[in-house]
């Protein structure tokens, strides 16, 4: 019989923060789950408290409106079954994908699901133990801007060096931001950077046509993309959220 460890604190009016909760609901949280004799046993989740640890304070996270995602609710459910299959595939075999660079990238109108198949995919690679850093590609550029005006040496390189990094770098809406030549340079020294050491990368874009793309992005920074990724997997259809509003 296993019952879990009580998190700190558990049993004096305080609860465990929720974020801390076990993904398998098997113990407190915090790794471990008590035997009848006393002793204690790592839970299953452990792998990805550690991975979650390694890129704590990087991105935002899954965020709390994608908490939830899965293949069996809304939006993701509606989706051309084809597309679902090919991403399901990729996720069962998440910690091999990683493990070996390999990425998958998604292309597609507004409100289309791609930003939900991105975050299943980096909500998988977490309960595996990976570590992930999930970034709206406009956030990112401001991160690495704000590292200039710190007064701490090299912070810059510690956070460019997290980036290349860490086991999955998920880029949402990529494209969408200003098209400068600082801004190709950032984008391609990390894409490249993580390339070169056959990392794993998640993207979704709204820009279809990969001649565009290149041209939003550069053609070095797109090549390095389908490289790692393959080609873009196309999201069609209406914007759900207009239709689930109405």
């Amino acid at each position: 019989m296993l019952r879990s460890v009580p998190e700190p604190g558990a049993g004096h009016g305080h609860e465990p923060h929720r974020r801390n909760a076990c993904v398998l609901g098997l113990c407190e949280g915090n790794g471990f789950i008590l035997r009848e004799d006393g002793e204690a046993v790592t839970c299953d989740c452990r792998d990805g408290l550690i991975g979650r640890g390694v890129s704590r304070g990087m991105g935002t996270g899954i965020p709390k409106r994608f908490q939830g995602v899965s293949f069996d609710r809304k939006p993701v459910c509606d989706l051309d079954p084809f597309v679902l299959r090919h991403v399901r595939g990729f996720v069962e075999q998440i910690d091999a994908n990683v493990g070996r660079g390999r990425g998958i990238w998604f292309t597609g109108d507004v409100g289309t699901g791609k930003t939900s198949l991105a975050m299943l995919v980096s909500q998988a690679a977490e309960k595996k133990g990976r570590s992930v850093a999930i970034y709206p590609v406009t956030r990112l550029l401001a991160e690495i801007k704000g590292t200039y005006d710190r007064e701490t040496a090299g912070s810059y390189v510690s956070l460019f060096e997290k980036l290349v990094s860490v086991d999955l770098l998920h880029l949402d809406d990529l494209g969408a931001e200003k098209r400068t030549d600082w801004v190709l340079q950032e984008l391609y020294s990390i894409v490249n950077e993580r390339w070169q050491d056959e990392r794993s990368i998640v993207v979704t874009t709204n820009i279809l046509d990969l001649d565009e793309l290149r041209a939003q992005i550069g053609a070095r920074t797109v090549s390095r993309l389908v490289e790692i990724c393959g080609n873009p997997i196309p999201i069609m259809g209406p914007d759900l959220r207009l239709t689930s509003a109405g």
